[in-house]
């Protein structure tokens, strides 16, 4: 039995409707002692999953809201216990005296993410369907929030389990004619399985090769905006981001440090680093920040390379750009068009240049249509791809065992040589679903919920 928690599910912000829950054995019980139906019923009365009006009241019988409480018991809950939810008025201060008057009737704070931690454990939701909840609520894209609904629904699940199923089976098949040699069962060859691990093999690899789109769905495209000192490279930051993110001067160096904002260009959500001018100086600060600067051009998936439109283009440009070709995605933007015009297109080894102001804002809709041409609709929104790294590096550990013991198949090692590695593929994909994973990777995990989910 676990005990009764209650927290706010909504948050502390004001609000027209801010929801109190509760999740546990008791929790009917408890919600009795501080709210009144209008019916003059108790709530275990009410049927599930239907509102009804009431008074919430404290300890001594004062009235702290008029509002709706839902009752829905286990199993067939959240939590996959009984749950009570009192939809308040939402005031900060009626939320906070109504958690108050639960406590004191019994119920405890809920940590943080306990509530999905209990459906996890009640098995309502297998991990990869918990995890998939906190990407739900911080998504900040609608792709991102279809993808996290998709995997909520189990989509990622359902790619996972039979793979896990069948490493399972060849375990279990081996395990069975060691225990019980003289029960009538079909003898154990590695040799018929082969084919099963190969496939599960490929299956996961396949799987594993989703992870750089489906890391760009939940984190948004990495973008490094780099050129030579003074060429606009800050006042680009600051238009693209609506506001004076960046000092911009007259003063080539200014920027001696990277500096970072995430903005939506088009339907695609960039993290952009302005980085300091990549030239060659003496200035121990400023070849510190140029150093940071290629190191966020080598790790961004996308550059945008900016020069100054108005001046011919310099040997620095050209450094610059040969840096830029390397790059997995890359744009140029022909800076200070509102100037004039000594940069052309056809000047640049780009395979798309854009005439840009990062004063006017010319040239910003283009920028915004490239990008997306670039990163919009690449991505499978469903839920079926890898977009967590914990889990991407337990299938990544499971492939390689699996790598491994199709290897100790082919070099003709026994059995239970084999199966060591088989397991420990088996364990691996368990701590994406949540199957054998330990209690500190569980704790670990819901520390990134909210309280009251």
């Amino acid at each position: 039995m676990y005990h009764t928690i209650a927290a706010v599910s909504t948050g502390n912000q004001v609000s027209a409707i801010g929801i109190l829950r509760l999740s546990g054995d008791d929790c009917i019980a408890v919600s009795d002692k501080v709210f009144t139906l209008n019916s003059k019923k108790s709530l275990s009365e009410l049927p599930d999953r239907r509102l009804s009006i009431g008074t919430l009241h404290d300890k001594q019988g004062r009235v702290i809201d008029q509002c709706m409480a839902v009752v829905s018991r286990g199993p067939h809950s959240y939590t996959g216990e009984d749950t009570v939810e009192f939809h308040c008025h939402g005031s900060p201060a009626v939320l906070a005296a109504g958690l108050e008057a639960l406590y004191l009737a019994g119920a405890r704070p809920a940590q943080r993410g306990e509530f999905t931690k209990r459906a996890f454990l009640n098995g309502k939701l297998d991990l990869t369907q918990a995890e998939a909840v906190i990407d739900l609520i911080e998504a900040d894209t609608a792709d991102a929030a279809a993808n996290a609904a998709g995997q909520v629904a189990g989509r990622l699940q359902k790619k996972l389990a039979p793979i896990y199923d069948s490493l399972v089976d060849i375990c279990s098949h081996f395990h069975a004619v060691l225990d019980y040699p003289d029960e009538d069962i079909d003898d154990f060859g590695l040799d018929n399985y082969s084919g099963t691990l190969r496939r599960d093999a490929k299956a996961l690899y396949d799987l594993l090769q989703t992870y750089g789109q489906g890391r760009i769905l939940r984190q948004g495209v990495s973008a490094a905006i780099v050129g030579r000192p003074n060429v606009g490279k800050s006042s680009l930051l600051n238009a693209l981001a609506g506001c004076d993110r960046v000092i911009v001067t007259d003063i080539p160096g200014t920027t001696r440090d990277t500096v970072e904002e995430t903005v939506m260009v088009g339907s695609t959500r960039l993290r952009l680093t302005d980085t300091a001018g990549i030239r060659e100086t003496q200035d121990t600060l400023e070849a510190m920040g140029v150093e940071r600067s290629r190191r966020a051009l080598e790790n961004a998936d996308l550059v945008i390379f900016v020069c100054d439109g108005s001046v011919p283009l310099t040997d620095e440009d050209r450094q610059i750009i040969d840096l830029c070709l390397d790059a997995p995605n890359a744009v140029a933007l022909i800076n200070k068009s509102d100037l004039g015009s000594a940069v052309q297109p056809s000047d640049l080894p780009f395979m798309t240049v854009i005439p840009v102001s990062a004063v006017t804002g010319e040239g910003l809709e283009q920028l915004a249509d490239a990008v997306d041409v670039l990163f919009a609709g690449q991505v499978p929104c469903d839920g079926s791809i890898l977009t967590n790294p914990r889990q991407y590096d337990a299938c990544r550990r499971a492939y390689e065992a699996m790598l491994r013991a199709m290897q100790g198949l082919t070099l003709g090692q026994t059995p239970d040589a084999v199966l060591t590695d088989v397991e420990e593929a088996m364990e691996a994909m368990g701590e994406v679903t949540g199957a054998t994973v330990r209690e500190d990777i569980t704790a670990r995990i819901f520390e990134r919920f909210c309280v009251g989910k």
